[in-house]
C-alpha cells in the first residue's frame, strides 16, 4: 500500500521533529518547534509551486506557443480526469519534465525544450502522463511537507548543537548530542524513502495514463542517458529542486542507494515493462498521436 507508507514515513518524520524539539527544549520545545514547522507548511503549501517555477526558469506557453505540446497535455489531462494545468517551457537541453501545485486546481506542469528536442511525441506523452499522475496523487504537496519537516529538524538539530539541547532530557547529554548528529541524517533518508515511493507511483499511474507502458519505459531510458550526457545548469544552481523532475537533474546515478532522490532507473523500467507483460521493450518510434487522439 503506497499511500499508507507515505503516511508512515511522514508519521516518522513528524515524531522525529518532536523528539529534536524536545532535546532543544523540553516540552516547551516541542510546542514551539510544532509551531515553526506549520507555519514553514502553510507558507510552503501557497508558495512552493511559484517559487519552484521562477527557480527553474520557467515560462508559461499558451496553445498558440507550441500546439502539439500543449494539446497532448490537454488531451492525458482530460483521460485523467484532471483540470488543465498550466503549461510552461524551461530553456534546457537537458531532456526532464516536473509538475509542482499545491492541488490539481493549481497545478503546473514544465518540460524542458531538449524534452519535445529529444523525444518523439509518445515518449514525450509518456512523461506528461507521469507528471500529470504527481498531480493526481498530490504528490508536490507530500514533497513539499516532507522536505518543510526534513528543513526543519536540521535547523533545529544545528541549533541544540551550537547553543546547547535540553539539559534535563532523559537521553543525557551524549545521547541528545548523538541524536542531535543523527536526526538530520535520519530526516533526509526518510524524506529520500517518500520521494522514491511516489516516483514509482506516478511510474505506475502514468503508464495508465497514457496506455503504454513502454512508451515511459524507452523515454525514461533516453533521460537516464541524457542526464549522464547533458548538464543542467539551472538545476545544479538550485539542487533542492532536483527531487521533483522525473529523472535526477544532477546526475545519473544508477544505483538505488539511501542517498538517491529518485530509485534506480533500471528498477523503475523493469517495473513498467511487467506492467506491459514485455521483454526487453523497443525503443518507441513514429510521432503517433497516442491511443486518445
Amino acid at each position: 500500500m503506497p499511500y499508507a507508507r507515505t503516511a508512515l514515513l511522514l508519521a516518522g518524520l513528524t515524531g522525529l521533529f518532536l523528539a529534536v524539539g524536545y532535546l532543544v527544549g523540553g516540552e516547551a520545545g516541542m510546542v514551539v518547534a510544532f509551531v515553526m514547522v506549520a507555519a514553514g507548511n502553510l507558507f510552503a503549501y501557497w508558495n512552493s509551486g511559484a517559487m519552484v517555477l521562477s527557480m527553474s526558469g520557467a515560462r508559461e506557453i499558451a496553445r498558440a506557443d507550441a500546439p502539439g505540446f500543449y494539446g497532448t497535455v490537454e488531451q492525458l489531462a482530460a483521460r485523467a480526469g484532471l483540470p488543465m494545468p498550466r503549461v510552461y517551457l524551461i530553456e534546457e537541453d537537458q531532456p526532464n519534465a516536473f509538475a509542482t501545485g499545491r492541488d490539481p486546481a493549481h497545478a503546473a506542469v514544465a518540460a524542458t525544450t531538449g524534452l519535445l528536442r529529444r523525444l518523439n511525441e509518445e515518449e514525450v506523452a509518456a512523461v506528461m502522463a507521469h507528471e500529470l499522475a504527481h498531480v493526481k496523487n498530490r504528490d508536490t504537496l507530500i514533497m513539499t511537507v516532507a522536505a518543510s519537516i526534513a528543513g526543519a529538524i536540521g535547523m533545529l538539530a544545528q541549533f541544540a548543537f551550537f547553543f546547547g539541547g535540553n539539559r534535563d532530557s532523559r537521553a543525557g547529554g551524549i545521547g541528545a548530542l548523538a541524536a542531535m548528529i543523527l536526526a538530520p541524517l535520519a530526516a533526509m533518508l526518510v524524506q529520500m524513502a517518500i520521494s522514491r515511493g511516489r516516483e514509482y507511483e506516478a511510474d505506475r499511474i502514468g503508464a495508465d495514463i497514457c496506455g503504454q507502458p513502454l512508451w515511459l519505459a524507452a523515454a525514461l531510458d533516453k533521460l537516464d542517458a541524457a542526464a549522464h550526457a547533458i548538464e543542467n545548469p539551472t538545476a545544479e544552481r538550485n539542487p533542492a529542486t532536483a527531487h521533483l523532475y522525473v529523472v535526477n537533474p544532477l546526475s545519473g546515478a544508477g544505483m538505488d542507494n539511501l542517498f538517491s532522490t529518485h530509485p534506480s532507473m533500471e528498477n523503475r523500467i523493469r517495473r513498467l515493462r511487467d506492467m506491459a507483460g514485455a521483454g526487453p521493450a523497443p525503443r518507441a518510434t513514429g510521432r503517433a498521436s497516442g491511443p486518445w487522439g
